[in-house]
C-alpha cells in the first residue's frame, strides 16, 4: 500500500491539477493509482464541472472521489484563503474499492432493514467495509445517513466530512467517476487488505465535574445531580477567572458520556454538543442532543488552547494504543472553525499530527460538519478534527 499527496495554490484549475498530479505521481514512485481523493476550493467554482475529467486524464484507471471545500489540505499543508487543489492517490493492492453516490430520495426509510442500506452502499456488512462519506449539507440529511449506516454496518468505521465552500443549495460540488453533481452524497467503501483507524478530536476541554442527569425532557435538562443546571452554571461562572468567564459566555458546550458503563473517563470520551440556551423561565437548559435520565454529562468550553490540547491528547492515545502500526496515509476532515482563524497560524493540526503519529501523506479539507466515531457510535460534529488513518491488514509488496 502506498499513498501520495500534493497541494497547489495556482489560480488556474488546469495548471493546479497538473501540478498536484505530477507531484503525486512522483510520490507513488511506480505503482499506478487505484483511488484518488480530490478536494477543490470554492475559488475554482466556475470550473467544478471540469474537475473529474482533469483528474481522470492524469489517473485514468483510478476511482475518483471528492468535493468542493472552504479550504483544502494536501501534503500536510493547509490552504485556506487562496485557491487550493489537494489530491491524494493510493495504490491499494488487495483492497476492494466500492464507490457509491446517491440522492436524498434514495435513502432507505427509518424502518428499512439493513439490506436496504447494503444495497445503497453496494457492500454487505459481512465484508466489514470502512466507509468514507462526503455528503452535501444542503440537500441530504446527514445525521439520518450516519444513523442508518451505523445500524446497517455496526462494526465498520464511518468517517468523512460535509462538502463546503458554498453557502446555498446547489453551490457545493461532489466529484465521482460519473462526473460532478450538486446534491446528495458520494463516497467509497474499502474492504479486504486495509485497516482504517480513526482519531476524532472535538476541540473542547471539560470544566467543573461530571454529573448525572436526574431530570430531562427530549433535549432539555431539568436536573443535574438533583440540582438546577443553571444554578450549577452560575457557580462555575462565579468560581472562574476572567478568561474562564469569557469562555463560558462565548463557547459553552456540553459533553455526553457515550459509554454508560465507563467509570473512568477523559475529554475524548464525551460527545460534544452545543448549549442552546435556557428553557422554561430559566430553570432548565436546552442542548443540541436528545438527553435521557441517568446519562453522565459535563460542561465543556472551546478555544484554541483546548482544541490544541484535545487533539494532542487524542493523537497520543492513538499512538499509545497502536505502537506497532505504521499508517501509509491519512485523510483529515477539519471543521471550518479550526485552522488559521482559530490557532492564528496555518498547519497547526497537520503539524501536530505528524509530530505525534509520524510523517505520512495527509490530505483533506475544511468541512461544513465532520463525521467520525465517539464511544462506538458515529456522529456529525462541528469544530472537530476527524482523521482516517490507512494501513494494510497484511504486508504486501509495493
Amino acid at each position: 500500500m502506498r499513498w501520495s499527496s500534493a497541494v497547489s495554490d495556482i489560480s488556474s484549475l488546469t495548471r493546479a491539477v497538473d501540478d498536484t498530479a505530477e507531484q503525486v505521481e512522483i510520490g507513488l514512485d511506480g505503482p499506478s493509482a487505484d483511488l484518488v481523493f480530490a478536494f477543490i476550493s470554492s475559488h475554482h467554482a466556475p470550473s467544478y464541472y471540469s474537475v473529474v475529467e482533469l483528474v481522470r486524464s492524469r489517473f485514468p484507471g483510478a476511482i475518483v472521489i471528492g468535493c468542493s471545500a472552504g479550504g483544502v489540505i494536501g501534503a500536510g499543508h493547509e490552504v485556506e484563503k487562496t485557491p487550493g487543489v489537494a489530491l491524494t492517490a493510493a495504490s491499494l493492492p488487495g483492497v476492494v474499492i466500492t464507490p457509491f453516490e446517491f440522492e436524498k430520495e434514495e435513502l432507505p426509510n427509518p424502518d428499512a432493514s439493513p439490506d436496504a442500506w447494503e444495497a445503497l452502499i453496494g457492500v454487505p456488512a459481512s465484508d466489514h467495509p470502512s466507509i468514507v462519506l462526503l455528503p452535501d449539507p444542503f440537500t441530504l440529511p446527514s445525521e439520518a445517513l450516519v444513523e442508518g449506516l451505523d445500524y446497517a454496518y455496526p462494526d465498520s468505521v464511518k468517517i468523512g466530512g460535509l462538502a463546503s465552500g458554498g453557502t446555498v443549495n446547489g453551490a457545493n460540488a461532489l466529484f465521482s467517476n460519473r462526473g460532478t453533481r450538486r446534491s446528495g452524497a458520494v463516497g467509497v467503501a474499502l474492504s479486504g487488505n486495509v485497516v482504517v483507524d480513526s482519531v476524532v478530536a472535538q476541540g473542547c476541554r471539560p470544566i467543573g465535574t461530571a454529573m448525572v442527569v436526574t431530570g430531562s425532557n427530549d433535549n432539555v435538562i431539568t436536573k443535574l445531580d438533583g440540582e438546577l443546571p443553571l444554578d450549577i452554571l452560575r457557580s462555575l461562572f462565579d468560581e472562574g477567572d476572567e478568561r474562564e468567564k469569557r469562555l463560558i459566555r462565548r463557547s459553552l458546550q456540553i459533553g455526553i458520556l457515550m459509554d454508560p458503563f465507563q467509570d473512568q473517563f477523559e475529554a475524548g470520551d464525551f460527545l460534544i454538543r452545543n448549549v442552546i440556551g435556557a428553557d422554561g423561565d430559566n430553570v432548565a437548559l436546552a442542548v443540541g442532543e436528545q438527553i435521557r435520565e441517568g446519562q453522565v454529562v459535563q460542561f465543556h468550553v472551546h478555544d484554541a488552547t483546548s482544541a490544541s490540547d484535545g487533539l494532542g491528547a487524542s493523537l497520543m492515545r492513538y499512538a499509545n494504543d497502536h505502537p506497532d502500526t505504521a499508517p501509509s496515509g491519512a485523510l483529515l476532515f477539519s471543521g471550518l472553525g479550526r485552522g488559521e482563524r482559530l490557532f492564528g497560524r496555518v498547519d497547526h493540526d497537520t503539524d501536530l499530527f505528524q509530530s505525534v503519529v509520524g510523517s505520512m501523506p495527509v490530505t483533506g479539507f475544511f468541512c461544513n460538519g465532520e463525521i467520525g466515531p465517539v464511544g462506538g457510535s458515529t456522529f456529525l460534529h462541528g469544530y472537530t478534527s476527524s482523521f482516517a488513518l490507512f494501513s494494510p491488514r497484511e504486508p504486501t509488496a509495493v
